[in-house]
């Protein structure tokens, strides 16, 4: 074949290849911004920021502490480290805590036999992605139950065995939860790293540094939520001295978090997003975000036997309104949520914890999708 032709075939070939070639059908998200959704959408500020990463090569290692270092500055932390997700995060700063404990554990991982790992955790917090701490070699220990955790049970859990407590910010926390000012008063006397898991816990922008100041020795954030960032990366905010130990178990290093890398596009990426976010005037945003609420309790309530009401705060434990559409008995909220999925277009909605009901979330719609996502369920309705 002339090799000029082979050339234009090649670009036509890379030309098409998109959701449509594929035949990959788009979904309106009025869920979450969920890793199977595929996060959130990058805003051009950070696509442009990875485009112009893809260019070059650089070292990698400079790279990750500079950007380390500026996001600590645009953070107000002692430290920061880009991770290959939250998750990643959770496993990194397991390890760290662990090592820390136990100097080059990891070079006996995981035929470590007797090794300080335990990881203490409240029972009413235990979520599927605590898996993460697992993954890195620890075993985790629960204490209080599902409704409700005493200081006490934190004190005696407390051993030689602990390396750190975890602390999941989110819809599983209750009032009658062990504080996290509460855990720090116990842990910060006996040198116990507290780590949160603040993975969707924006907004508010001020997270970024309230745990941290309020005592936490680390938090991590989801850089694919509501920070816009790419989805294949996390963040690492707090204590250098384990951000140090993290960043020496972290790709390019040959630690256990090498399968994990991040790429240059992804801490450039990252860094624009919490640029952009820092400068976002959040107040609009909230507003904006509001008009959406409202717009679909004016349109649904009332119609086809729907009641639709304003649920703040809202059943993810985010500072944002959500509207809650209240289904007749007639309607199971599993079927109304599978046909909207299976219709033309696709979308997404949560189903309530509590209620017969589905959540609209107004933070991940684009204008103009509002009035799909009503128009689609009405329909749904019959």
């Amino acid at each position: 074949m002339d090799p000029s032709k082979l050339a234009q075939s090649k670009r036509k070939y890379f030309m098409t290849s998109s959701y449509d070639s594929l035949g990959i059908k788009r979904v309106i998200n009025a869920n979450a911004t969920l890793t199977k959704l595929g996060g959130s959408l990058m805003p051009e500020e950070v696509i442009q920021a990875m485009v112009e990463a893809s260019k070059t090569f650089v070292d990698i290692h400079q790279l990750q502490q500079t950007v380390g270092q500026r996001l600590a500055e645009l953070t107000r932390n002692e430290a920061a480290y880009v991770s290959c997700g939250a998750a990643t995060g959770l496993l990194l700063a397991t390890a760290a805590c662990i090592e820390k404990k136990s100097k080059n554990a990891y070079e006996r991982f995981p035929q470590w036999g007797k090794i300080s790992n335990e990881v203490i955790v409240q029972k009413m917090h235990r979520n599927s992605y605590d898996y993460a701490i697992l993954e890195a070699g620890a075993s985790i220990v629960e204490i209080g139950n599902q409704h409700q955790t005493l200081p006490d049970e934190l004190e005696n859990a407390i051993r030689n065995q602990t390396i750190a407590v975890f602390w999941f910010q989110g819809a599983m926390n209750q009032p009658s939860e062990l504080s996290l000012d509460q855990v720090i008063e116990i842990c910060r006397p006996k040198n116990i790293p507290v780590i949160v898991d603040a993975a969707a816990q924006l907004p508010p922008a001020s997270n970024f540094w309230n745990f941290t100041h309020q005592g936490a020795d680390l938090a991590i954030f989801s850089g694919g939520k509501d920070l816009s960032g790419p989805q294949a990366s996390g963040l690492i905010l707090g204590s250098k001295e384990l951000i140090e130990i993290i960043s020496g178990l972290g790709a390019p290093h040959h630690g256990i978090g090498r399968p994990m890398k991040v790429g240059k596009e992804e801490m450039m990426g990252l860094l624009a997003a919490v640029e952009r976010y820092l400068s976002l005037d959040h107040e609009q945003l909230f507003e904006t975000y509001e008009a959406r609420v409202t717009y679909w309790i004016n349109e649904l309530d009332g119609l086809k036997g729907l009641r639709a009401i304003r649920d703040y705060p809202n059943e993810a434990g985010q500072p944002v309104a959500r509207t809650k559409v209240v289904l007749p008995e007639s309607h199971n909220k599993d079927t109304v949520i599978q046909d909207l999925l299976q219709g033309e277009p696709m979308i997404s909605v949560a189903p309530s914890e509590t209620e017969n009901a589905l959540l609209l979330n107004p933070m991940t719609v684009k204008d103009g999708e509002p009035s799909i996502i009503k128009e689609r369920i009405l329909e749904v309705m019959g």
